[in-house]
């Protein structure tokens, strides 16, 4: 369903932007529109070429709401919609956490200089 409404949306923009671009204009500019009724109402159009852009534009915004819809209701992180990928990742990093805090209980604890020199100054006091 939700590829079938991306071709009709296609097909709704790319007829949009022929049926708009092959219209001729309605007048030059402000002026022309005072010149006679006839102008301003736009009955010097082609019907024809009016009613296909007006049913083209229909279609787009019906399929522009189509897709709004369909698009919120299967939307799903990546994350969800492959778990597997997900565990492996978690397994991956929960491995390696377990590895670094493994080595961090085998090394000694890591001292400041300050604490190395306080400890040599009471090694010295004691002796």
């Amino acid at each position: 369903m939700f590829s079938f409404v991306i071709v009709i949306h296609v097909i709704a923009c790319i007829g949009l932007i022929f049926f708009i671009l092959i219209q001729q204009g309605k007048g030059g500019g402000l002026i022309d529109s005072f010149s006679s009724a006839e102008s301003i109402f736009g009955t010097k159009t082609n019907t024809f070429l009016a009613k296909v852009t007006t049913g083209l534009a229909i279609t787009f915004f019906i399929t522009c709401l189509l897709l709004a819809f369909i698009s919120v209701r299967q939307s799903k992180s990546v994350v969800e919609r492959h778990p597997v990928a997900q565990d492996k990742t978690t397994k991956a990093v929960d491995e390696i956490v377990g590895e670094i805090k493994e080595e961090a209980k085998s090394e000694q604890p890591v001292t400041t200089e300050k604490e190395n020199n306080a400890a040599a100054v009471e090694q010295k006091q004691q002796n």
